[in-house]
Formats: structure tokens, C-alpha cells, sequence
């Protein structure tokens, strides 16, 4: 996000007027973030925090305090689209703190038809105890970070479960769900292509409807990032990494799941319903330590982010209603980004005419504050790195996905 930040955060008396845009409200989701890990995994960047003990009942009513304050604000009689409960290891929560957070939402906010409510879980075999449990407290869709299908695999990117208990959590979940995703992380060092293209060949012969394939990235902050700087190399190098994503690509497209979203892969309405409103660019609430959110307000975007530590948050919670640190409103060229920066991960693309009357714009490329370019759009088509969909959808082409992040710095107005 970018633009101006408010000073502080929020008080109690705060209010947030919610304009109506010319076009109908886009579906609104609600993230809830559960902060605790049992270790902190190498490679992740997320806010997360290795805890033994944990006040539940603290955080319940944290959680319904922040929940009711965003409803306050942003939820305006809208019903939820999506839940997801993320983390964090969301599958270490208590089932009866799952299911009160799920009657909490529901009697706030109300939920569309047939909702999709996701729970994030590892697939150790005492968490995997406790799926049973989270589907009667109203979860109907897992994603489990299994990662790896291969001990080494597994042991280089400090996961507690074996590939034994990634597939028999994987079993557990499927007669319990029919909505089930995984998480696999590729191009890892000492992988060549046939030892991903046997890993991957092993996840589709499972049978799912949706996985999520993503390449090995060193991010600052993570204990992979202290390694990589002490000179220890932990990634493939980058043309075997475009090699490997190729070959994902064909696979996964020849297995009937095809990407709709760069590292996301799936049968024909399998996607994720809740990761789509993020891709494109739609609305939601942000509740729990280190959450956004992020809410359409007239031709503006509103971003909330709620304070990081659990313990700051739970003490802001207590003390003000709520523990938003930051308010931020984008207009114009900083509403623009968002869209394009999402929107072009999908396959589908970005629809131009709508995207333009959402920011107050006519049209894409006419009048005296055209949202694009031609020119530069026609280039880029002209060099097979865009493509046009249904005379109106810009997309990415196969080979411009691997140079995407040049692309939307072609696209984005320049300061």
C-alpha cells in the first residue's frame, strides 16, 4: 500500500465513512491471524511467534472485540464471502476458540450462501488429531502446509512432520472435507528437474482438486536470509528455476489443474474463493496481530494494519477496542497499483473498463488522466509478454509471467 499514513492509531470513537462506489460493493472477507507457531520455520517471513503458553480466553476476547470495532466500520450490513484463519499455525487453536470465532463473525456480519471458512493447518499428527474437530466448529476447507513430500526435503526446511504424516493428515482430511488444499515449496538447492518432477508427480497421484507450488524465495528477517548472507547456497539458480516452473506448469496443466494465479493451481471451481478476493483487489477485514485489511471506499482504498506483537495487540485491544497502528487511504495512481500488482498473477487478468470506473476514470486510455498507457500496453503485447482477453481483460502470457514484476513497473504511471 502507499500513501499517506494517519498518525497513530485509531481511537474507539474513530468512524470511517463508507461511500458507495458507482459499481456494486465487491464480496467482502474476513482474515483472522493466529500468532503462534510451535518454531519458527527458515524460510518464513510471516508474523508468527513460538509460544508454550497462551491465554485463549484472552485472545477470544480480543478477537471478538477487534471483530465487532471492524464491523463497526467497514462491515455496513455486507455479508462475508470467505473466512480464512491463518497464521501462525491456526491448527494448534482450541476447537472451541475456532468455533466461537466463527459464531462470533457470523451473528456480526451474517455470511453469503455456502461460505467458505479455510483453516490453515501442519500436518503433524497431533494437529491432524484436531481437523475432526475444526470441521464441527464450522470449518470446510483445510490448506495444508505440507511442503515437502521427501524427508531430506522436509528436514532442510525445518518442518516438524515426516512425509508419512504429511500423507496420512492429508487421508484424515479428505474424509472430513471435500475442499482440501496443499502447499509444496519448489527449486530448493540439490533439486534438479527430475527430482521436483517426481515430488510433484507424487502430490497429483493424492487425487486434489487444489495445490499451491511455490519457488524457494530468501526473505529478509528469516533464518535462511543469516545463511544466505554467511554465503550458503539454499535456492536453485534462476534459469533452473524457470525451467522448473515451466515444467510445473505443463504438469499440473496436463493433470487438470491448471494455474489461475501464478503459483496456484486448480480443477475448475476449486480456486480459492478467499485468496481470489485478494488477487482481485476486492474487500476485506483484517482482524488478529499483524493483519490488513483492506475495504473499497467510493473511487478509494482504505488499508488497516493492526499491530504486529501479540502482546502489544491483546494490551491495544483491551485498552482501545481495537489494534489498528495504521490507517492508510490510497486515490488515483496508488489505487491503480493494487489491481494491476494482483490482478496480473491471474490468469483471467484484469478487467480495464471496470477497473477504470472504479478509480473514477472513463476510460483506460482516453481523456486528460488516462489510467494506462497505449502505448506502452500495445509494446508489451507486441513482444507476446501481455495478451488481450474478451477485447477488455489484460493478461500475462505464459512467458511474461516470468518477468511480471518488470512488466507492472512498465504499466504503473512513473513519479
Amino acid at each position: 500500500m502507499s500513501g499517506k499514513a494517519d498518525s497513530g492509531a485509531m481511537d474507539n470513537s474513530s468512524t470511517a465513512s463508507i461511500a458507495p462506489p458507482s459499481l456494486a460493493p465487491p464480496p467482502l472477507a474476513l482474515y483472522l491471524h493466529w500468532p503462534f507457531c510451535r518454531a519458527k520455520c527458515p524460510y518464513c517471513d510471516f508474523n508468527s511467534h513460538v509460544a508454550t503458553q497462551i491465554d485463549h480466553a484472552a485472545f477470544a476476547a480480543a478477537y471478538r472485540q477487534e471483530m465487532s470495532h471492524m464491523a463497526s466500520l467497514y462491515g455496513r450490513g455486507r455479508r462475508l464471502h470467505s473466512l480464512f484463519l491463518g497464521g501462525g499455525t491456526p491448527s494448534l487453536m482450541p476447537p472451541s476458540l475456532v468455533e466461537e470465532i466463527i459464531e462470533m463473525a457470523e451473528t456480526l456480519f451474517g455470511f453469503e450462501a455456502g461460505i467458505e471458512i479455510t483453516l490453515e493447518a501442519n500436518p503433524t499428527s497431533s494437529e491432524a488429531n484436531n481437523l475432526a474437530g475444526m470441521v464441527m466448529a464450522g470449518v470446510n476447507r483445510f490448506s495444508l502446509g505440507v511442503q515437502s513430500l521427501e524427508d531430506a526435503g522436509l528436514a532442510f526446511l525445518g518442518r516438524e512432520h515426516s512425509a508419512a504424516e504429511a500423507l496420512a493428515a492429508l487421508d484424515a482430511a479428505r474424509q472430513l472435507v471435500s475442499r482440501l488444499s496443499i502447499d509444496l515449496i519448489y527449486a530448493r538447492t540439490g533439486q534438479d528437474a527430475a527430482a521436483w518432477r517426481a515430488e510433484l508427480q507424487s502430490a497429483l497421484s493424492i487425487g486434489l482438486d487444489h495445490m499451491s507450488l511455490y519457488q524457494l524465495t530468501i526473505e529478509p528477517g528469516t533464518g535462511f536470509f543469516t545463511r544466505s548472507r554467511a554465503g550458503e547456497t539454499l535456492v536453485a539458480s534462476d534459469d533452473l528455476a524457470a525451467d522448473l516452473y515451466d515444467m510445473t506448469a505443463d504438469m499440473m496443466e496436463s493433470a487438470g489443474l491448471p494455474a489461475y494465479e501464478v503459483s496456484n493451481h486448480a480443477r475448475a471451481g476449486q480456486e480459492s474463493r478467499h485468496n481470489l478476493v485478494y488477487w482481485r483487489a476486492q474487500d476485506w477485514i483484517g482482524v488478529g496481530p499483524g493483519a490488513h485489511g483492506r475495504i473499497t471506499d467510493g473511487h478509494a482504498r482504505i488499508g488497516t494494519a493492526t499491530r504486529r506483537s501479540p502482546q502489544g495487540w491483546l494490551e491495544d485491544v483491551r485498552t482501545k477496542g481495537h489494534g489498528i497502528e495504521t490507517e492508510i487511504r490510497d486515490h488515483g495512481d496508488d489505487v491503480l497499483a493494487e489491481p494491476l500488482m494482483m490482478g496480473l498473477r491471474l490468469t483471467e487478468g484484469v478487467d480495464l473498463v471496470t477497473l477504470a470506473q472504479r478509480i473514477g476514470h472513463q476510460d483506460p486510455f482516453t481523456g486528460r488522466n488516462p489510467l494506462l498507457d497505449r502505448d506502452v500496453v500495445e509494446r508489451l503485447v507486441a513482444l507476446c509478454l501481455l495478451e488481450w482477453r474478451d477485447n477488455a481483460r489484460l493478461a500475462v502470457t505464459s512467458k511474461g509471467r516470468l518477468v511480471l514484476n518488470s512488466i507492472i513497473a512498465e504499466l504503473l504511471p512513473q513519479p
